[in-house]
């Protein structure tokens, strides 16, 4: 496997457990595990940019989006693999360079098209058949970090972004 020069991400499924919580006023929840900032800050270590593209719009997901600083993310897409394809070219990388994590059924022609695709373990029989691997969590259960420890284990870098946290005392995990 080659390291990825653009990480890509569902939200819900993948970075949450897929519920939507609501409240006596209608206010709408969301669920996150903050371990899964790990993986997002050891891509900011080698310099590759993680991308949020999901079929929800809320604020919620873009105050994540904001805390971990994710520079490009896409909210109420319908048509992923289209939005997807435009920031490609304007970066000027191609699918075979993307790694992308999705959960369910408007995911699949991206986990399709990618270079390597993955989902949690909790995603549909259906789409586990078509992905290059399954992590072995579920959605919501940081699912992300174990996405992004399997690329940097599979390319050799895992030791190399340790180090680089364990000697920087500003980073943070639990963002």
């Amino acid at each position: 496997m080659n390291l990825p020069k653009i990480i890509i991400t569902d939200i819900d499924g993948v970075w949450t457990d897929g519920g939507m919580y609501y409240d006596q006023s209608g206010n709408e929840w969301k669920k996150f595990n903050t371990s899964d900032s790990a993986g997002v800050l050891w891509c900011r270590f080698l310099e590759i940019p993680v991308v949020i593209v999901t079929g929800e719009d809320t604020e919620i997901v873009r105050r994540r989006a904001q805390k971990l600083k994710i520079e490009h993310a896409f909210h109420g897409i319908k048509d992923k693999v289209q939005t997807v394809d435009k920031l490609l070219q304007e970066l000027k990388f191609s699918w075979e360079e993307v790694a992308f994590i999705g959960d369910d059924i408007n995911d699949y022609h991206m986990l399709k098209k990618v270079g390597f695709s993955c989902c949690p373990a909790n995603s549909p029989s259906y789409i586990k058949s078509i992905v290059d691997h399954v992590v072995d969590v579920k959605g919501g259960d940081g699912a992300f970090r174990a996405f992004v420890e399997h690329i940097m284990v599979s390319t050799g870098n895992m030791e190399k972004v340790l180090e680089k946290y364990l000697s920087n005392s500003t980073s943070k995990l639990n963002q």
